[in-house]
């Protein structure tokens, strides 16, 4: 599993942050460790610190927060995340299906009026 931060990918200047190149066992791993982190211990999770995340130009902090923000950055390398609980609920239930089967299927991750999306590919496409 990689993951890379994409700027400008279209018209609009919008971002992504994509999490890509992946299977199926490392889909249900991730939403292990999300959950347990998150929802269960109510943490940050570095994305970082996960052994089979390979950051290759920036870096991703999910953090817990009372309102949906999305993905900010000051520098463009480290990258927050901060949604509510529920809003990581809603995350893991667009995860399911990349835990089920392979997949070359893609799904942003949240839908938030923000300018760095949250991308989620198996194939690293959408």
């Amino acid at each position: 599993m990689e993951l890379d931060y994409i700027e400008n990918f279209n018209e609009y200047g919008d971002n992504i942050v994509r999490l890509y190149n992946f299977d199926k066992l490392q889909a249900i791993k991730f939403c292990q460790i999300l959950h347990q982190n998150i929802i269960v211990n109510k943490k940050q999770l570095d994305l970082a610190t996960i052994d089979f995340i390979q950051a290759r130009n920036c870096n991703l902090i999910l953090r817990v927060s009372d309102t949906d923000k999305g993905i900010t950055s000051l520098d463009n390398k480290v990258f927050y995340c901060d949604l509510t609980i529920r809003g990581y609920e809603q995350m893991l239930l667009l995860l399911e299906p990349f835990c089920k089967k392979e997949t070359k299927g893609y799904q942003i991750l949240y839908d938030i009026d923000s300018l760095t999306d949250f991308l989620f590919s198996p194939s690293g496409t959408w």
